[in-house]
């Protein structure tokens, strides 16, 4: 099934921070790189994925951590207290997939965004891309 969604899927964008996809099921993924990403990076590829959600009314977003670096601490206080508030206020975004990254440290990056994020955002963790698309087809907006 995981691979029927993904053939589905219409590439975005791509960076050295990873690739964003549509899916017209209504979600993005994002497909992170390997590695550290620098903090303007990262703020041009989360500008890249409000641009998409509010061009193709997507709301869901799966984002697939993979062997991704953690965040440094300033990309995760502007994804909590600047790009998360403007994507639920311009896009209507609310729900968010995640696809847990191999490293433990990785792992205590992404809780720090999860509770410090606005609590309206609802999280959710998954070991699988299927977990999370799984998920995200689920929900009915």
């Amino acid at each position: 099934m995981l691979s029927l969604l993904l053939e589905q899927e219409i590439l975005s964008f791509a960076s050295t921070a990873g690739q964003l996809y549509y899916h017209p099921a209504g979600h993005v993924r994002l497909a992170w790189a390997p590695g550290r990403v620098p903090l303007d990076v990262v703020q041009a590829y989360y500008e890249k994925v409000l641009s998409t959600l509010l061009t193709t009314g997507a709301r869901k977003i799966l984002s697939d951590h993979g062997q991704r670096a953690p965040l440094l601490p300033a990309a995760q206080q502007w994804l909590t207290q600047n790009w998360i508030p403007r994507a639920m206020a311009q896009a209507r975004t609310r729900h968010c997939a995640i696809v847990e990254g191999a490293d433990p440290v990785h792992r205590l990056s992404t809780e720090s965004v999860v509770t410090s994020a606005p609590k309206d955002f609802v999280f959710k963790r998954f070991g699988s891309a299927a977990g999370g698309e799984a998920w995200l087809t689920s929900l009915v907006l």
